[in-house]
């Protein structure tokens, strides 16, 4: 059984409204509160916000894939990285090694990965210029 409840936004009636939000669950009829309902729509806002940084940020709408398992791992890489990012964007992983300012925002966050990624790759590469160059070669490209 499909219960559907109904939110109106920003009006005391039906008929004042201009804007209707609407909710359609199927969670049990018993569940669905006012209260369930309130905090369940409030929780969408957090899939809006990732969608915008995931597609903005990291590409998740990007992709140069048509085969289904081809999507479904660029689709879990941009996750695992965004999961990444703010894990560490929240315990304060980047900011104790790779930032001397707050990272409030996913963007700050990211340059500080990417900042921790670019000075990993530069310290690997003095150490491993022939492991790079013989890459390289290997695609027809001269490391000189």
């Amino acid at each position: 059984m499909m219960a559907k409840k109904a939110i109106v936004m920003n009006a005391p009636a039906f008929e004042d409204a201009e804007d209707i939000d609407y909710l359609i669950t199927n969670v049990e009829g018993e569940k669905v509160t006012e209260e369930w309902i309130v905090e369940t729509y409030s929780e969408r806002n957090w899939v809006e916000v990732f969608y915008r940084e995931a597609k903005g940020w990291l590409g998740l709408s990007e992709y140069q894939v048509r085969e289904k398992k081809s999507l479904e791992r660029h689709f879990i890489l941009v996750f695992c990285v965004y999961t990444f990012i703010l894990w560490h964007k929240l315990t304060g992983g980047l900011r104790r090694r790779w930032a001397n300012k707050p990272l409030d925002t996913f963007p700050e966050a990211l340059e500080a990965f990417r900042t921790a990624i670019s000075y990993r790759f530069v310290e690997w590469l003095n150490e491993n210029r022939h492991v790079f160059a013989a890459y390289k070669a290997s695609c027809g490209f001269v490391w000189a």
